[in-house]
């Protein structure tokens, strides 16, 4: 079970109060208030301060509340295992970015699972920062990510090779060309993926080592939203730069078309990341097995 006084404190943070609180834990007040107090002579700071007689978190109680987040995670995460275990089902936690939502590989999962009675998949989106927060704390068990590993003490397998291309409206004039070069995206009006994004930040580190910067581009809209993106494009609200493996399915049935950009070979990997620890390879295999079998059918 997890430690009453870090169940006090997510559950003073979540109702800014203390009385509330100790009526969802079944405690009294006074108990609820000790168990705040011991953590903060155990860690040494102020978790809360009171403010126009509201109860506001500090800096370091905020960092406080998102490990023990993390612990509870942790702590049922650890039961949900051994309940599968039991039933004789494999468990699996895998975290993708939100590019990677729109990749494939949720329809992956889904399809492994379809096909492999006894296997339980969790699928959580989420930044490819938090996502690696998550694999060193042991939230999840594998992360779906694009680029390089920036973690040594992390391991890794490749699943596939991506790049960006520029995605029109079918109907478009710079569709029906095999290549487009950059002084034809100027003149375009361009909808992008929001500045903290690696599509983008591939996509504008291309246009730097060209001695080009972004703020060269007719910019209408940033989205974060990759779904959203390929509908604007295909009600030809704009034109975009995006990964082809997001657009794969849309590319098939002929609602949005891709086209290289010139002098620009934005390439990038495709990686599945795992701590050292990690065992199931061959529930690993299997899931990159049928990523390319998957993938075999958009071509």
């Amino acid at each position: 079970m997890l430690n009453p006084k870090l169940r006090s404190l997510l559950k003073v943070a979540q109702l800014k109060s203390y009385t509330e609180a100790a009526k969802q834990l079944s405690l009294t007040q006074p108990a609820v208030s000790q168990h705040i107090h011991q953590l903060e002579e155990e860690l040494d700071i102020r978790i809360f301060d009171r403010i126009n007689n509201e109860l506001i978190i500090t800096p370091q109680g905020e960092i406080a509340v998102h490990y023990a987040e993390r612990m509870q995670t942790l702590y049922e995460n650890m039961k949900s295992a051994i309940k599968n275990e039991r039933r004789g089902v494999s468990s699996l936690s895998v975290g993708i970015t939100h590019t990677a939502e729109s990749n494939p590989i949720a329809q992956v999962l889904a399809r492994y699972t379809a096909s492999h009675k006894g296997v339980n998949i969790k699928m959580i989106t989420d930044t490819i920062s938090n996502l690696y927060d998550k694999l060193r704390s042991f939230e999840i068990d594998l992360a779906i990510v694009e680029g390089r590993i920036p973690d040594p003490s992390l391991r890794y397998t490749l699943l596939d090779t991506d790049c960006l291309m520029l995605v029109t409206n079918p109907d478009h004039p710079l569709s029906k060309k095999g290549l487009v070069t950059v002084d034809e995206i100027k003149k375009e009006n361009l909808i992008l993926r929001l500045a903290s994004s690696n599509t983008r930040n591939l996509f504008v580190s291309h246009l730097q080592s060209n001695n080009m910067d972004i703020a060269e581009f007719n910019v209408i809209l940033e989205v974060d939203n990759i779904a959203t993106i390929k509908d604007l494009v295909r009600l030809n609200y704009g034109v975009s730069v995006l990964p082809q493996s997001v657009c794969l399915d849309e590319l098939k049935k002929g609602k949005i078309a891709a086209m290289p950009i010139e002098n620009f070979s934005m390439m990038r990997e495709m990686n599945i990341v795992y701590n050292s620890d990690f065992e199931k390879f061959d529930l690993l295999r299997d899931i990159i097995s049928t990523y390319k079998e998957t993938v075999k059918t958009y071509s």
